[in-house]
């Protein structure tokens, strides 16, 4: 596998889109199973609505839509040439040495 293979395989396996989708999945299924085995008193409570049942499903569908969106626009990672790196460390040192007081 070649480094920018690699680079790129680690610039989609920390994309914040897969993170936030798979908290919202998981909290979305452990709301859902709460909201199938609530009480009646649990229900009660909430005035007949079976709430964790209808959050942890509209959760498990952001989820989705997350891990979806992540999918079909992937992060593609940005090109780190050799050249680019030298031209912005020499253009940062010139910026720098003309900042100073004297030069």
């Amino acid at each position: 596998m070649s480094e920018e293979t690699t680079r790129k395989r680690a610039a989609r396996l920390f994309d914040i889109r897969r993170i936030i989708g798979g908290l919202f999945v998981v909290y979305g299924v452990i709301l859902t199973i709460t909201g199938l085995l609530d009480g009646q008193a649990e229900v009660a409570k909430a005035e007949g609505v079976r709430i964790n049942l209808w959050t942890g499903l509209a959760m498990i569908v952001v989820g989705v839509v997350f891990v979806v969106w992540e999918r079909l626009r992937p992060y593609d990672a940005p090109d780190a040439s050799p050249e680019s790196e030298s031209e912005s460390a020499s253009r940062s040192a010139s910026e720098g040495e003309a900042g100073r007081p004297g030069a």
